[in-house]
């Protein structure tokens, strides 16, 4: 892979140069080039990038499990600092820090209901690599590359955003890392607060302990759940976990009988359970766990055609199962709340980074599928 710089110049007129990690192919690894990006257009801005968290999903879009066109930028947990707005932006301005999160059309009955992540328009606004007009916001030498990812593209050095997703946080607070606040964590946190609405002295079992997961777990220690339960595979991730405010951690190698020793736990089960996995058999637990009534909520990916099972019985007696895009949360006011619990000591996402440079975007893909960091953020000089 060859590298170029990253330095920013202003070409003629309305363009701007800057570095891009490029999907070329599926399944290969990303190549930095330089791509020119359009002005802001309406209800957009543009961020000089500052980090980038590395995500699950940008991982299942370069493995070819969600689909997009190619050459594509990702990036979708991006923070930076507004450099331009275009027409139509209002409550931002050049020299704002931003957490970019996804996009949303902000007219739909659910955006109007607070619930933007069940938009009408998610999937063209946010997976089409392009803007709702069919334009791009990155090309190279005259041809399409496609941004757009998430209404950012943050895996470039600079990246054109919508309005609607640009957060503004706190200038005092370490802008590189507050991206995953857009995408992961908001997930797992906001499944949690938002869709099981938890409550002090309720309990809830976590079932995998990546980014999103150990946002449900804090989260959960926040607004005092009692007992928290931690599953994970890794018994790292286990210890991280009690460290965060689990009470109880089960790896699933090392117990009998998985449900039974839960419930024992939390008799006659626990009021809540978060799936950050995805697999039949890890979803038919998470709602095994659960006592009468209980309330599952699944956010974990396994492809768009996967199927799982369940006994009807699980249901019938009261339980429920939700599937949860973005922790159902309103970023604009769901990021901010993050934040102060943040400054309050309450949500230490920090202690789940590692951080990388963008020429080692790569490093930072793999250490996360490995699984050997739980959130690589790539950093900008």
């Amino acid at each position: 892979m060859t590298e170029v710089s990253s330095s920013v110049e202003q070409t003629p007129a309305t363009t701007i140069t800057a570095t891009a990690a490029l999907l070329r192919e599926i399944g290969e690894p990303l190549s930095l080039e330089e791509v020119q990006l359009s002005e802001p257009g309406e209800g957009e801005v543009r961020v000089r990038m500052r980090g980038v968290g590395i995500c699950h999903t940008d991982i299942s879009a370069a493995h070819g499990v969600i689909p997009i066109p190619l050459p594509a930028v990702l990036g979708h947990e991006g923070s930076g600092i507004v450099e331009a707005v275009g027409p139509g932006v209002e409550g931002l301005a050049a020299g704002d820090h931003v957490a970019l999160s996804f996009d949303h059309c902000g007219e739909c009955p659910q955006c109007a209901g607070h619930h933007p992540a069940y938009c009408e328009l998610f999937a063209p606004l946010n997976y089409f690599g392009e803007r709702l007009d069919g334009t791009v916001t990155m090309s190279q030498g005259g041809e399409d590359v496609h941004g757009n990812w998430f209404g950012q593209s943050s895996f470039a050095t600079y990246a054109i955003a919508s309005a609607r997703n640009a957060v503004k946080v706190p200038d005092d607070l370490p802008i590189e890392l507050l991206g995953p606040l857009g995408c992961g964590l908001q997930t797992g946190a906001g499944s949690v607060l938002n869709v099981l609405g938890a409550k002090e002295g309720e309990s809830i079992a976590v079932f995998g302990l990546g980014g999103v997961g150990l946002g449900g777990v804090m989260a959960a220690k926040a607004v005092g759940c009692d007992p928290i339960v931690a599953v994970d595979l890794n018994p790292e991730r286990l210890e991280i976990a009690k460290e965060l405010g689990a009470t109880h951690a089960f790896n699933p190698k090392d117990t009998q009988d998985l449900v039974w020793e839960i419930m024992d736990v939390a008799a006659p089960g626990v009021h809540h359970s978060l799936d950050t996995v995805g697999l039949g058999p890890v979803i038919r637990q998470a709602l095994e766990v659960l006592r009468t009534p209980g309330h599952c909520a699944s956010v974990g990916f396994q492809g768009l055609e996967n199927e799982i099972t369940i006994d009807q019985g699980h249901l019938l007696v009261g339980r429920r199962l939700s599937g949860v895009v973005e922790g159902d949360a309103d970023p604009k006011a769901f990021i901010p709340e993050l934040l102060r619990l943040y400054r309050e000591g309450a949500f230490p996402f920090d202690r789940l980074v590692k951080t990388f440079p963008f020429s080692e975007i790569n490093a930072a893909i793999a250490a996360s599928e490995s699984g050997e960091v739980i959130k690589p953020v790539v950093v900008f000089d």
